[in-house]
Parts: C-alpha cells; sequence; structure tokens
C-alpha cells in the first residue's frame, strides 16, 4: 500500500509541475510578461521579446529614461510597446493600440499599402519629429484635405532594414502619427502604410517617451 501511495504521490507531482510548465511557456511567455530562456527563438513570439535580454517585465508607476527606450511595434497584436532597458532587463513600460496599413505584408514598393516591418538586428529609426497639426491629407476617402496626423509625425528611417531596395529604403513618408481625425480606426487596417496611434496617445507617447535617433521596430503580422 504504501508503494501505491508513494506511486499515487509522484503522478500528482508530475502532472502540478508540467501544468506549471505549461502555463509558464503558453501563459507568461504568449502575454510578453517572461521571456524564452532561447534566444533565438524569441523574434517567433507574438508579443516581441529583445535577443539578449535576459527577462521582460512590466512596470507602472516608475520614472522612466527616455534615452534607454525603444519601440516595438507588434502587427499581431495591433500594439506599440514602450520598452526599456534597465540593467540587464528590459520592460516594457507603456503600450497603446496601433492601426497600420490597409495590407498585412511586407512593403516592397510605394503605393502598396503595406507597413514595412524590420528585425532587432536592422531596425527603423526616428530620423525626426515634426510638429505636423496644420498637415493635410487626402486619402481618398470622400472626406477631402482634411487635418490628417495629430500634433506629431515621428518619421522613420528605412534605410538600415532595407539594403536590397532601394525604392523602400529612401522612402521618407513613413512614420508615426495620429488617428486622421479617425479614431474609430485605431486598432485596425487602414492607413497607406504609416502607423496610427490615438492623438492622445501619441501625445503621451512624444511627451514621455520618444526621441530622434530612437530604435523602432515592427513585427510581422502572425497568423
Amino acid at each position: 500500500m504504501q508503494l501505491k501511495h508513494v506511486i499515487i504521490a509522484l503522478s500528482v507531482f508530475l502532472s502540478v509541475l508540467l501544468a506549471g510548465a505549461f502555463i509558464y511557456r503558453y501563459g507568461f511567455k504568449s502575454s510578453g510578461i517572461v521571456a524564452d530562456d532561447d534566444s533565438t527563438a524569441v523574434q517567433d513570439t507574438v508579443v516581441p521579446v529583445v535577443m539578449g535580454s535576459s527577462e521582460w517585465k512590466e512596470r507602472k508607476g516608475e520614472d522612466v529614461e527616455r534615452k534607454n527606450c525603444f519601440l516595438v511595434v507588434s502587427k499581431t497584436d495591433y500594439k506599440l510597446y514602450v520598452c526599456e532597458v534597465k540593467d540587464k532587463d528590459t520592460l516594457i513600460v507603456a503600450s497603446f493600440p496601433v492601426c497600420y496599413a490597409k495590407n498585412k505584408g511586407q512593403k516592397t514598393r510605394e503605393g502598396d499599402c503595406c507597413t514595412p516591418e524590420c528585425s532587432f538586428e536592422h531596425p527603423f529609426y526616428i530620423s525626426e519629429i515634426k510638429n505636423a497639426s496644420t498637415w493635410c491629407h487626402d486619402f481618398k476617402d470622400g472626406r477631402g484635405e482634411i487635418l490628417a496626423y495629430g500634433k506629431w509625425f515621428m518619421r522613420l528611417d528605412l534605410s538600415e532594414a532595407f539594403p536590397d531596395n532601394e525604392a523602400v529604403a529612401k522612402n521618407r513618408s513613413i512614420g508615426i502619427h495620429g488617428s486622421t481625425n479617425n479614431e474609430s480606426s485605431v486598432p485596425g487596417n487602414a492607413s497607406e502604410g504609416c502607423i496610427r496611434l490615438r492623438d492622445a496617445d501619441l501625445d503621451s507617447l512624444h511627451d514621455n517617451y520618444a526621441y530622434e535617433g530612437q530604435k523602432v521596430i515592427v513585427l510581422p503580422y502572425q497568423k
């Protein structure tokens, strides 16, 4: 009887251990709170994880060093994550819903209505931040020329990520901006290639986290 009890106890212990491992692997990891220990697989996660980081954590209510922040856009999550490198950790300090292009694939040419994607090794950079509060554009949706970009336009330099596609590498029309007077489009797929935020979120990003020269990673949509 004692042997039977030991076997039952071991079975229960192993079941709990396996269940815990499953939750860790598919629960916390998919939520972006904890990174996979295998850094070669991190770019396959739904919520992005930085190569070489020991751990992801969420942090709220603490001071953030703007100069240590970078941005990650997950097309799958329809989210822009503000990430701060803190010692050996990478911390998600804020996130905002986004709208990106009508077509979900990689950008290959001007006018293809795709938001360009890049990797951690070859990211985009914010080349300039312009006051766009008076900028207008006609989105060919029947509204004509309208105030289009919210208060700020954060232009992206794509050149490092497209060494073999000169047309895309030199494109200077892609950026992070406001909701084009259409807040209901965020989150979603409606832009011509840029990344839209709600106007209040754009202001928060500008006021607290973004700067010229900042690294931006746009990860591809995963079904």
